[in-house]
C-alpha cells in the first residue's frame, strides 16, 4: 500500500479536501485503484452533536469508526495510563492502516494508493498527536510507499504587489521540526531554495472560477508524475485518461439556462453545513446542463412570527420560496425554524412545486400532509412535542432518551421498493432496492402509516421489515418525494444521485424525458455559450457585497447566504 498525505499550513480553507480528491481523481486516472481517508482533528467522540454551523456538514459512510476512549473504556489498555505516545498515534497509525485496506471499489483486495487529508493547520495543537503518528507512520511504511504534500498560502500585499513567501516557509519549517519533510509544495518554485524541495516538486495552485480545473491544472504540471516517481510507481502508471473529466469541466463552464432551487434550512449562514447537498445539486444540474442558482430560505423566516418582528424577512423569504422551481428541505436536528419547513412543505404540495425532503425535510411533509390533509392539527413529531395526541413522527425504539451522542441509526441501509412504477423507483433504474446512507434517531410512526396512505400519501419505500418507512410520494404530484435517508451523500460528477437528477430535472418540466432516457442532458451545448467573462455578484446574508469578473462556476447563492 502506498500512501498520500496532504496537509495545508498557514491558513485553514485554503483547499486541502479540494486538491486531495484531485489528486485522488489523477492518480485514478493513471490506472490506480484509490481510496481515501479524512482526518478532523477535533476531541469529540461523536461528531454528531456538534452544531453545524460551528463544524460544518458531517458526512456519513457506509459503516462507522472506533476511537481510542472507546478502547480505553473497553479495558484494552489493562488500566496503563493512556498516553498520547504511545497510545493514542498508535491506536491513529492502526486506524489508517485497517480502513486503508477498505476496498471502496467494488473490486477484491485493497487500492493502490490511500489519499490522506489531515485538517486543522500546521502549528495547531489539535493535530499535534495526528502529525506526530502520520511521523512514525512514514517512517514505519518506508521510504517509496510515503508522500506528502503541503498546501500553503502564498498572500499577495497590495501594497508592494508581490507574493511573498515566508508564511509557508516556516510553515514547512515547523512541518520538519515535527519530524515530517515534504515532498511536494503546492505553491510557487522560489521555495525550492527555502523549503528543501526540488524545483519540479513545487505545483501552482491558483484561483480557478471552477473547482472543476484543478484536477487538470495538475496533469499540466505533471503532478501526477512527481508523485508516482516518490512510490516508485512511475512503470506502473499510465498517462492520466481525463477526456471525460475536461469534457464535463468545459460543459460546465458553458451553462447558462438557470434553475433556481429554493433551500429552506436552519442553518442557511454557512453553506458548509449543507455541503453534500449543495454537490449533489451541482451534479444533477450539470448532468441537465442548467446552471444552478441556490436561493437560501432560512426557515423561521417564513414563520408568522417573523413577519411580526421582523416584516422585510419575512417577504424577502417568502419571494424567494415562490420564485423558485423547486423546493428543498434538508436534513437537520432540534425544533427552530420547523414550522417555516412545515409551510414550505405545504407551499410546493399546493401549488404543485417540485419538492424534495431529506431526512427531517420527509418527517416535516408527513406532518404537514397529516395536518392540512388528514386536518390532525396537532399532529407533530415527538421530538418537537412529547406530549401531541398525533404524534406522526416518533423516537425510534432502539435508541436511547438519555444519551444523545452515538444513538443514531448510521451508515448505509437497504431500502425495498413497495411501488416499482413509483418516480423514485424510476429514477433508480426500476430496481426492487437501494442502499442509502442514514444518520437519523427519530422515524414516521407505523401505527399512523394506514390513515396517511389512506388519505393519499404513498410510502413507497420501507426497511426489510416493512414497519420503517423510507421514501414518501405523492402520485398526483409533479415531483413531491420525501426520504429518511441521505441520497447526497452518494452523488458524484457525472453520476448525480437519482433523486437529486429527478429535482432538477421537474424543476425545468423534463422529468418525463429523463425517464425515458433523452434528457436534456444528452443535448449538445450551443456554440460559443460561455466564452465570455460573465458579471457575478456575491451575496453574503442577503446583500450583495461585491461584483467580480469570472466565468459562471455553476453553481450560485442569491438569497440568505454565502457565494460559492
Amino acid at each position: 500500500m502506498k500512501y498520500v498525505l496532504v496537509t495545508g499550513g498557514v491558513v485553514s480553507g485554503l483547499g486541502k479536501g479540494v486538491t486531495a480528491s484531485s489528486i485522488g481523481l489523477l492518480l485514478k486516472a493513471c490506472g490506480l485503484r484509490i481510496t481515501s481517508i479524512k482526518i478532523d482533528p477535533y476531541l469529540n467522540t461523536d461528531a454528531g452533536t456538534m452544531s453545524p454551523s460551528e463544524h460544518g456538514e458531517v458526512f456519513v459512510l457506509d459503516d462507522g469508526g472506533e476511537s481510542v476512549i472507546d478502547k480505553e473504556r473497553k479495558g484494552d489498555y489493562l488500566g496503563k495510563t493512556v498516553q498520547v505516545v504511545p497510545h493514542i498515534t498508535d491506536a491513529i497509525q492502526e486506524w489508517i492502516e485497517r480502513v486503508a485496506m477498505i476496498p471502496v471499489d467494488g473490486k477484491p483486495g485493497p487500492a493502490d494508493v490511500c489519499v490522506i487529508e489531515l485538517g486543522g493547520t500546521i502549528g495547531d495543537i489539535e493535530s499535534m498527536p495526528f502529525i506526530e503518528a502520520l511521523g512514525q507512520f512514514s517512517y514505519r511504511v518506508g521510504t517509496g510507499n510515503f508522500c506528502l504534500i503541503h498546501v500553503s498560502l502564498v498572500p499577495v500585499l497590495n501594497v508592494v504587489g508581490e507574493q511573498k513567501t515566508k508564511p509557508t516557509q516556516h510553515s514547512v519549517r515547523g512541518l520538519r521540526g515535527l519530524g515530517l519533510t515534504p515532498h511536494i509544495l503546492a505553491c510557487r518554485m522560489k521555495l525550492a531554495q527555502f523549503c528543501h524541495v526540488t524545483e519540479e516538486n513545487i505545483i501552482t495552485l491558483y484561483d480557478v472560477p471552477n473547482i472543476w480545473h484543478i484536477p487538470s491544472l495538475l496533469r499540466d504540471q505533471k503532478a501526477h508524475e512527481a508523485i508516482l516517481k516518490v512510490l516508485n510507481l512511475l512503470g506502473k502508471a499510465g498517462q492520466p485518461a481525463l477526456e471525460e473529466w475536461t469534457s464535463r469541466t468545459a460543459i460546465c463552464d458553458k451553462l447558462h439556462e438557470p434553475v433556481h432551487i429554493a433551500m429552506v434550512g436552519k442553518y442557511t449562514g454557512l453553506s458548509d453545513s449543507y455541503l453534500s447537498v449543495l454537490k449533489a445539486l451541482v451534479h444533477a444540474s450539470v448532468f441537465n446542463r442548467k446552471k444552478l442558482f441556490v436561493d437560501w430560505v432560512p426557515a423561521s423566516d417564513l414563520e408568522d412570527a417573523t413577519a411580526k418582528e421582523n416584516p422585510d424577512a419575512y417577504k424577502a423569504a417568502w419571494k424567494l420560496l415562490k420564485g423558485a422551481d423547486g423546493i428543498l428541505v434538508p436534513g437537520g436536528f432540534g425544533d427552530r425554524g420547523v414550522e417555516g419547513k412545515i409551510l414550505a412543505a405545504k407551499y410546493a404540495r399546493e401549488n404543485k412545486i417540485p419538492f424534495l425532503g431529506i431526512c427531517l425535510g420527509m418527517q416535516i411533509a408527513v406532518i404537514e400532509f397529516a395536518r392540512s390533509v388528514i386536518g390532525l392539527q396537532d399532529a407533530n413529531s415527538t421530538e418537537f412535542d412529547p406530549n401531541t395526541r398525533n404524534p406522526c413522527v416518533i423516537f425510534m425504539p432502539e435508541g436511547s432518551k438519555t444519551r444523545m451522542g452515538g444513538t443514531m441509526r448510521l451508515g448505509s441501509r437497504r431500502t425495498f421498493f413497495q411501488v416499482l412504477n413509483c418516480k423514485s423507483a424510476k429514477l433508480y433504474g426500476s430496481k426492487s432496492f437501494i442502499d442509502e446512507r442514514h444518520r437519523h434517531r427519530y422515524e414516521v410512526n407505523p401505527d399512523m402509516v394506514a390513515c396517511l396512505e389512506k388519505a393519499g400519501l404513498s410510502f413507497a419505500g420501507k426497511d426489510e421489515t416493512g414497519r420503517r418507512m423510507e421514501i414518501i410520494e405523492l402520485p398526483n404530484h409533479p415531483y413531491f418525494i420525501g426520504v429518511q435517508f441521505h441520497p447526497e451523500f452518494k452523488s458524484r460528477p457525472g453520476k448525480p444521485s437519482p433523486l437529486f437528477l429527478g429535482l432538477i430535472a421537474a424543476a425545468c418540466g423534463e422529468l418525463d424525458a429523463v425517464f425515458l432516457g433523452n434528457g436534456s442532458h444528452q443535448r449538445n451545448i450551443p456554440n460559443g455559450v460561455g466564452n465570455h467573462t460573465a458579471k457575478i455578484k456575491a451575496y453574503q446574508n442577503g446583500s450583495a457585497t461585491k461584483a467580480t469578473n469570472a466565468l459562471p462556476d455553476g453553481v450560485y447563492s442569491n438569497g440568505n447566504g454565502i457565494y460559492l
